[in-house]
């Protein structure tokens, strides 16, 4: 199986004023220069510390991206000269700047606030020093501008392992979803999950803010998971880390018995691994779907049950053992 990869998305840019907004709120930003500026865009990820721009030395100044203004920068000019002040100032102002951020709760020099206002480029201030600010920051417009992929899937939290269900439509993926969630597991999305790539090989997974923790149940139509299971039932994103697809049984096809080979699928450039779940008569999907949790935290725990048997078996032919003994020799007397 594959995963359509054809409408993977990506923010272009974000206004100066939703970075604002959120950034005030998760990190305790604040405004020197009130709304000016609030109407620019931010474009970049990355963020710039201009001192070579602040000593005169532009040629490779990016100035497309967040400006921080930290303890070496603030250092440098507070030992020069007012007016020099105002001539750097004015000089990296001739650059369409999208903001500045002076950390280390250094209020701004008069003469910057007073040129920022004129230029329309707003200045804000963090009390955090010039590593946790940037850190938070990078960390926020990573995930504004990551790729994020739309997929027609049920994403359930299984004993703490974020569990990806793909297959045809109406081929039960709700179902399980549901029965796993009246098992005491955590429904995360169904129908459309949005999964955002945070970093090299991690995917993240969540709902849409419309349809959040609703699901379709076919013959009996829409139910609020939240509301019927509570907020234990529930939560808004997790990482995935295995990916399970759901088919019919087909007689043709070579389903994996013993576990030794590990199956991938690579979904925006990571590899999750996956497993294909056929569907017969009788068979517990949703047992199998917390066994397979919980062999994927085995082997996250570098116990792989496949391999500690075949090199038992291994182990048994080279002693040139009988494969069928049994593991009891004495039975103490126990008849049951």
């Amino acid at each position: 199986m594959q995963i359509n990869e054809n409408n993977i998305t990506r923010k272009e840019k974000i206004s100066i004023e939703y970075f604002f907004k959120h950034a005030k709120k998760n990190f305790g930003l604040i405004s020197y220069t009130g709304k000016i500026g609030f109407e620019h865009f931010i474009t970049q990820p990355n963020l710039h510390r201009p001192g070579l721009a602040l000593a005169g030395f532009v040629g490779l100044f990016t100035y497309n991206r967040i400006q921080i203004f930290g303890n070496t920068e603030i250092s440098y000019l507070n030992g020069i000269s007012v007016e020099k002040r105002k001539k750097i100032f004015s000089k990296i102002f001739e650059f369409e700047i999208p903001c500045i951020v002076i950390t280390n709760g250094v209020k701004p020099y008069q003469e910057l606030l007073e040129l920022a206002k004129k230029k329309s480029i707003p200045i804000f201030g963090s009390k955090l020093n010039t590593s946790k600010s940037s850190f938070l920051i990078i960390d926020f417009l990573d995930d504004i501008f990551a790729s994020k992929l739309s997929v027609h899937a049920s994403f359930v939290d299984v004993y703490g392992v974020g569990m990806l269900f793909v297959g045809k439509s109406g081929i039960g993926k709700s179902e399980v979803a549901l029965d796993l969630v009246e098992r005491g597991h955590r429904l995360v999305a169904d129908d459309v999950v949005i999964l955002t790539k945070k970093g090299e090989g991690i995917l993240m997974g969540a709902g849409t803010d419309v349809a959040s923790h609703f699901m379709e149940i076919r013959g009996v139509g829409i139910i609020d998971i939240r509301s019927m299971f509570g907020v234990r039932a529930i939560r808004f994103q997790k990482r995935v880390e295995v990916v399970i697809e759901i088919e019919l049984w087909d007689p043709d096809e070579a389903y994996t018995r013993t576990g030794l080979d590990d199956s991938k699928i690579p979904i925006m450039d990571v590899n999750l691994p996956y497993v294909k779940l056929p569907i017969v008569s009788g068979k517990n999907i949703t047992v199998v779907a917390e066994v397979i949790a919980l062999n994927y935290l085995l082997k996250h725990y570098d116990y792989d049950a496949a391999k500690v048997l075949s090199e038992r078996i291994q182990k048994k032919m080279k002693g040139k053992g009988n494969l069928s003994s049994t593991n009891v020799d004495y039975f103490e007397h126990d008849f049951e």
